[in-house]
């Protein structure tokens, strides 16, 4: 019989996020995560996956999506929101440890 995917909704989220790379996020314990952009419905979401990136292969990493939409910093503000470094606020869609790794969706609030 085949094992069910272990998924756990986590409540504990990164404080801060900052770009370090294209495509390359690290929060305040040096994990790395990328992004991807996406819009679903006409709302904009961005779709953060945490993995373990060897500092040297971070330059290789590239994305068509980065552009001057996506922030150089996320902040996590009253513990169930990021405010960006263009001063909008992204509420958390979900964020959860599927198999030992982490997946945070985050999606743009309409009266940022």
């Amino acid at each position: 019989m085949a094992e069910l995917p272990l998924n756990v909704h986590l409540t504990s989220h990164p404080i801060l996020l900052r770009i370090h790379g294209p495509s390359v996020y690290k929060d305040e314990k040096q994990c790395t995560w990328l992004h991807l952009v996406m819009e679903t419905g006409g709302v904009l979401q961005v779709r953060l996956c945490q993995e373990v990136i060897p500092s040297g292969h971070i330059a290789l990493i590239s994305s068509p999506e980065i552009s001057g939409t996506i922030p150089s910093m996320w902040s996590l503000q009253f513990g169930s929101r990021y405010q960006d470094s263009m001063g909008l606020f992204w509420r958390i869609v979900h964020h959860v440890n599927e198999n030992g790794m982490e997946e945070m969706i985050l999606e743009l609030m309409d009266d940022s």
